[in-house]
């Protein structure tokens, strides 16, 4: 079961916050959406000692800040920009993360007004 998230109207329509899409993604868009892909290798994340929790779509950036933080070990604020992309990236990840949940919260709701009304 995964963990419970959002509002008492998000648990109505019995969403959970690991559950996978179930409605098309790119059911009301123009066109395609692009698909998102994992830029960092397993491999280089293995090597790296990059923890599972933080293999997600930014790794790319968290090796390119490890790099920079080992190469600049007692001056780690040289790092900085690297530091910035990565956790840019994690906020940008974050909010695309929400608007997902937050678009399978509204169909799911309108499927479940559609049922009502054709019963």
């Amino acid at each position: 079961m995964g963990q419970i998230a959002g509002t008492l109207t998000t648990r109505d329509v019995g969403l959970q916050m690991n559950d996978k899409a179930t409605f098309d993604p790119h059911a009301g868009f123009e066109g395609k959406r692009k698909r998102r892909e994992m830029i960092a290798k397993e491999d280089d994340l293995i090597s790296a000692r990059i923890p599972p929790e933080k293999r997600d779509y930014c790794a790319h950036f968290l090796l390119d800040y490890q790099v920079c933080r080992y190469k600049n070990m007692p001056m780690i604020y040289k790092c900085a920009h690297e530091k910035h992309n990565y956790l840019n990236c994690e906020q940008q990840d974050y909010v695309l993360r929400m608007k997902e949940f937050e678009r399978e919260r509204r169909l799911r709701l309108r499927d479940n007004r559609i049922v009502g009304a054709a019963a």
